[in-house]
This record gives structure tokens, C-alpha cells and sequence, in this order.
């Protein structure tokens, strides 16, 4: 059996891709070649941005493969669930700015995996983005209930569940699910307009290293209570005070000028 996640890397971006067409469902196997790949990333200085998207022009990704779930026994499934959520929370810690760019369906376990990601980049289109789990009898078991909840709010979100219903991009924009949502002729067009956002997200552009600690100071902040919230937001700030980008940045203030980046 081939990859079933493929890696690139880029000009300081990270491309992760789900590849297991026609429908980019996930096993454990592809499970664990994403997490493998997240670490990657991690442990790279050169990578400032990471993107996951999905292989073809159709889907991002449909969520767990059904027929492993259905043949699998109970021990298997929740291990399985373990580890996916495991591996989504690595993702979402990270202190890098992830980007899911939904090149297609984006269903069940596929959009728990981009609500794992700090942002969401659509690509126009009829395609559907929802977590239909209670069809199966089940619920989103990979992060969903609770990130979602966190995303649009419990009202919202529970229509959405228990519906099972699927949106738009158009739709989940304006609800604050997905970013952005980018018109383009061509698939290839796409991609090049998501690598050209990333890029402006990446030293000399973008102080990077300012960027992952708003990350950090939101998706961890984001959980405590308001005094400790900011308890963290004062201790990032003060790494950031120390590091040469910020004395980069004020001084290309002072003087006027383009400040270059280095992610240090």
C-alpha cells in the first residue's frame, strides 16, 4: 500500500495531504502517517506555516473509513478515536498557524480534522462542509462536539448535529466556520492563491514567531479562566519582547522602514 499522506515542504510552508482517493476517507494507517507528519512540521525551524488539504478536486476528506468501523470490534474503535484525537490535539498545539484548505466535501471526521486547524480556506463552489454522524447512529467522535461548539456557539451547533445537516462554504462562512471562500477557474489556480497566503504568513514577510504564540495565547488562553488568560497572554508577550524580531520590528518603526523577519 502507497502513502496515504503526502508531504512537501515549501518556502517556509508545510503541505500536508490526504491521499486515499476517491473520498480521502481515514484509517488508523492514514492516522498515523498524519501524525507523523505534524511532528515533522514541529520539529522543523524552516516550516512557519502548515497546511492540510485533501488530495483530487472532489473531496477534503469524508471522515473514517465505514467499513474499517463497521468491521472493526469495540476495543479497535475506541483506541482508534483515541489516537485520531490525539493526533487532532497535536495539530491544534502546535505553535504554528495551520490553515485546512478545503478543496472540496468537507464531512464528519474530514471537517473535524480542518476544525483542528486555526483556519479554514474554501475553494468556491457546490461542495459541503457538515457533520452528519447521527445518520450512522453516532456522534462526531473526533473533536467535533467540542470544537464546533467552541466555533459557532451550542445553538448553532447542535442544529447542525443533530440534523446532520451539510452547508454550503457560502453558508458555513457566514457562520463563521470557514475563513474564506476564494472563486477560481481551476483547481491548480486554487492551490497557487492558498501557497501565495501562506507564503505572506512566513519571515521576511510575517514575524512568524509572533504568529505561533497568538496562537498559542488563543487556543490555550481561550480555555482558562480570564486572570489566567492573560497570566499566559504576559508570559508570551514577554518571550516575544525578548526575541530579534521584535527588536526588528520596532525598530523598522522608529526608522520607517520594512521590517525583514527571521522567526527568532
Amino acid at each position: 500500500m502507497g502513502t496515504l499522506v503526502d508531504y512537501t515542504t515549501e518556502k517556509g510552508v508545510a503541505f500536508i495531504t490526504l491521499n486515499d482517493p476517491p473520498v480521502n476517507a481515514y484509517s488508523y494507517e492514514m492516522m498515523k502517517e498524519l501524525d507523523s507528519w505534524i511532528l515533522e512540521a514541529r520539529f522543523d525551524n524552516d516550516v512557519h506555516v502548515i497546511v492540510v488539504t485533501g488530495h483530487g478536486e472532489k473531496f477534503f476528506c469524508a471522515g473514517a473509513n465505514i467499513n474499517m468501523l463497521r468491521e472493526a470490534d469495540q476495543a479497535f474503535k475506541y483506541y482508534f478515536c483515541l489516537h485520531a484525537n490525539e493526533t487532532l490535539s497535536r495539530l491544534e498545539q502546535t505553535p504554528k498557524l495551520t490553515i485546512a484548505a478545503l478543496n472540496g466535501h468537507t464531512v464528519g471526521g474530514g471537517l473535524e480534522i480542518a476544525l483542528a486547524c486555526d483556519m479554514r480556506i474554501a475553494r468556491a463552489g457546490s461542495f459541503q462542509i457538515g457533520l452528519p454522524e447521527v445518520a450512522l447512529g453516532v456522534l462526531p467522535g473526533t473533536g467535533g462536539t467540542q470544537r464546533l461548539t467552541r466555533l459557532v456557539g451550542k445553538s448553532r451547533a447542535l442544529e447542525m448535529m443533530v440534523e446532520g445537516s451539510k452547508l454550503t462554504f457560502g453558508e458555513a462562512q457566514t457562520i463563521g466556520l470557514v475563513n474564506k471562500v476564494w472563486e477560481a477557474s481551476t483547481h491548480e489556480e486554487w492551490v497557487r492563491m492558498v501557497k501565495e497566503y501562506a507564503h505572506t504568513l512566513c519571515p521576511p514577510n510575517s514575524p512568524s514567531f509572533a504568529i505561533g504564540r497568538i496562537k498559542r495565547a488563543v487556543q490555550s488562553g481561550g480555555e482558562m479562566s480570564l486572570e489566567l488568560g492573560l497570566t499566559l497572554e504576559r508570559e508570551l508577550q514577554a518571550e516575544l519582547f525578548a526575541s530579534n524580531d521584535a527588536k526588528e520590528g520596532l525598530s523598522a518603526y522608529a526608522q520607517k522602514k520594512k521590517p525583514q523577519f527571521r522567526a527568532r
